[in-house]
């Protein structure tokens, strides 16, 4: 039972620190504007919108947490490796 929450624990502050660093490659790429920048501004909008109402029916559907956390992860770590590339 623990080692289920403690799982989901791990993994929620793993994708908290995943995030803050898509937030930062982001940042960087909106500070320099542009139509690069104007672009990733609506992909960041669209990509939580989305990435919001799936989760919504993971659990809706009978979906775990740790399925919400576990999807969320692999969206930011795509995100960052892009990010990341220029």
């Amino acid at each position: 039972m623990y080692d289920s929450w403690l799982r989901l624990g791990l993994d929620t502050v793993r994708l908290g620190l995943e995030a803050q660093t898509v937030v930062a490659l982001r940042l960087a790429k909106l500070s320099l504007g542009g139509t690069a920048a104007q672009i990733e501004a609506q992909r960041m909008v669209t990509e939580k919108v989305e990435a919001a109402a799936e989760a919504a029916m993971t659990l809706a559907t009978g979906g775990t947490p740790e399925r919400v956390v576990r999807d969320y992860r692999r969206k930011v770590r795509a995100n960052a490796l892009r990010l990341s590339r220029g």
